[in-house]
């Protein structure tokens, strides 16, 4: 994770939302499941945090709290107590990819429609958002913040065509925002008793559902939905089994969980799922199409090991995101992993320093070399990425100084040269060192005895080769055979964007 701190590279955001079973008011402590969702998410975004919560009640109460910083800090004991009257609610924690980072684009956001009040929290960023600022404004409509978050939320508030008076109907609301705009998105809309939980059709966003149940009924077998206290949606499975799919409109109520609709892709178009989150934006416990992030970076380890074997004695990481890559590096090259450096995790982030020479003392000041591990040895460290090229140079610098007699750096992901466009802040291609002259000697720039990255072939290969299980599941009907596709987005290695850019 040091490299992408430092990099300025950001996290996109995380979603979470709960609705308590059976009957309401619910004994279930909803706020309480908000607030440790959200913290399981904390790493998706570290600048805002927001809860809304709901009774369901005709006409209902929404009850809002938001805060800047992380989620222990927005949310003290006294605000939790504030929601706690909630038999449902949506949160969000943010890293702006649109918009400042200021309370008023903290999410989620909540606007009155004809029918009522909705809540919504968005992961992801549009990529026509520009123009469809310009279509919501003709329409009357003012937007006060900067977000495109808060223009869904507004664009959902519009009537769409044919709907009756009397009668929202969010299908054809959600349908009409998906045709207005094709990614990048997963949704959470809560209106008076539901939740609709919703991903772009083309999955670029990961959502997920799981089911609440009683710890003496955790491992037992069966559906046991007279069990099921609650369900709660993510941006992250953790443990979860049932994953939206992309373009599925998903209903969550006191009820369970019904889906309502499957938007489809562009005929001929694949999934463009982000391969980011499995190299690093998700945590290594997440499943997505039916694999652990933590089984696909070991298996990103391993192809490095194919592609760019070393001379080397021990395997070694930095950042904790990529000990399964290391782990997979050294099942595949027969070498021992070991432990390079001791983190001081009271230290705080080193790239706020101003010059380089502050940087390096920072680095110093936040890890310790374990001499006896890697004195006079050759030693092969392993990286998620290099971004700009600041901060492996020091450490690699303090290895040396400490006994190492040559450091190898093995990236197990490909150079990142573009930037994103849907919800995750990489730095311009003008500051990224695989568009820099010095890339040509990335090594000597740096510092290091060699320097190789694992190709986009090795990591699309890495990540699809467990991809089989939930994209053939039964939840899938055989109308949506196009679902079944693999896909997934390297825009970020590529250049190539699934969908047409519109600025």
């Amino acid at each position: 994770m040091m490299e992408f701190e430092e990099s300025g590279i950001g996290e996109e955001c995380g979603v979470f939302g709960c609705v308590a079973a059976g009957e309401w008011p619910t004994q279930l402590e909803v706020a309480q499941i908000l607030s440790l969702g959200l913290v399981a998410l904390q790493h998706r975004g570290q600048e805002s945090a927001g809860f809304v919560t709901c009774n369901g009640a005709s006409p209902p109460t929404y009850t809002t709290h938001k805060g800047m910083g992380l989620v222990s800090t927005a949310f003290p004991p006294e605000a939790l107590q504030k929601l706690r009257y909630g038999n449902l609610g949506i949160c969000h924690t943010r890293y702006s990819t649109t918009g400042i980072s200021e309370l008023q684009n903290c999410q989620p956001f909540v606007v009155d429609t004809l029918h009522g009040k909705i809540a919504v929290a968005h992961n992801g960023e549009l990529v026509n958002a520009h123009a469809l600022r310009k279509k919501v404004m003709r329409h009357g409509v003012g937007l006060s913040t900067s977000s495109d978050s808060e223009l869904i939320t507004q664009l959902l508030a519009l009537t769409p065509p044919m709907e009756e008076l009397d009668a929202p109907d969010w299908v054809a609301r959600i349908k009409n925002l998906m045709m207005e705009t094709p990614t990048s998105y997963s949704l959470l809309v809560m209106f008076k008793d539901v939740i609709y939980a919703v991903r772009d059709p083309y999955g670029n966003r990961p959502l997920c559902i799981g089911r609440l149940v009683p710890v003496s009924k955790l491992h037992s077998s069966g559906d046991g939905e007279e069990d099921t206290e609650g369900w709660v949606v993510s941006s992250e499975s953790f443990f979860f089994t049932i994953i939206v799919l992309p373009g599925e409109i998903v209903q969550i109520s006191r009820h369970g969980i019904k889906t309502l609709s499957v938007v489809p892709r562009p005929e001929g178009d694949l999934p463009a799922f982000c391969i980011f989150e499995y190299v690093y934006f998700a945590r290594p416990d997440s499943i997505f199409e039916g694999q652990m992030v933590y089984t696909v970076r070991q298996r990103c380890g391993r192809q490095l090991a194919i592609e760019a074997p070393t001379d080397a004695d021990v395997v070694s990481t930095v950042p904790e995101s990529a000990t399964p890559a290391a782990l997979g590096y050294a099942q595949q090259s027969g070498l021992p992993y070991i432990e390079v450096l001791c983190k001081n995790r009271y230290v705080g982030r080193t790239f706020i320093q101003p010059n380089t020479r502050l940087r390096q003392l920072g680095v110093a000041k936040k890890f310790g070399a374990l001499t006896d591990n890697f004195a006079g040895k050759r030693v092969v460290l392993i990286d998620d990425s290099i971004v700009r090229g600041n901060t492996i140079s020091p450490i690699i610098k303090l290895l040396k100084e400490a006994g190492a007699t040559e450091v190898h750096i093995r990236v197990a992901s490909p150079p990142i040269r573009y930037p994103c466009y849907m919800g995750i802040n990489i730095p311009t291609k003008e500051e990224l060192i695989a568009n820099k002259p010095e890339f040509q000697d990335i090594a000597g720039y740096i510092g290091a005895d060699s320097v190789e990255y694992l190709s986009v072939e090795g990591l699309v290969s890495a990540v699809q080769e467990g991809v089989n299980s939930i994209l053939n599941d039964k939840v899938i009907s055989s109308s949506n055979k196009s679902s079944k596709r693999v896909g997934h987005c390297t825009a970020c290695l590529t250049g190539k964007y699934p969908v047409e850019l519109e600025w």
